[in-house]
């Protein structure tokens, strides 16, 4: 995981529930190779992480820089080379 400075950042806990895993994705989405964000929330965002893993695997790295009680901190990376295609959709296409 890299400096913090210049990634996309985004506060969950300033977002509607039924907002944020589709506002991360939309992100993440985006990110080029290499690149990470920051994700901050009030709680262990563990189902996110859960939900990369089986929807794209190999393709993001994680890691927490804060784990509670009261603020988790977790950056998401792109990873240089996270599967086959160029499209995000995992598929060995």
């Amino acid at each position: 995981m890299s400096e913090t400075l210049d990634k996309p950042l985004i506060d969950v806990r300033t977002i509607p529930p039924r907002e944020r895993h589709p506002r991360i994705f939309g992100i993440l989405g985006a990110l080029m190779p290499g690149k990470s964000m920051l994700i901050t929330s009030d709680h262990d965002p563990r189902p996110l992480h859960y939900q990369l893993e089986t929807n794209f695997p190999g393709q993001f790295g994680w890691g927490y820089l804060e784990q509670g009680p009261e603020v988790w901190r977790v950056e998401i990376d792109r990873l240089e080379d996270g599967g086959s295609c160029d499209c995000c959709c995992g598929a060995e296409h």
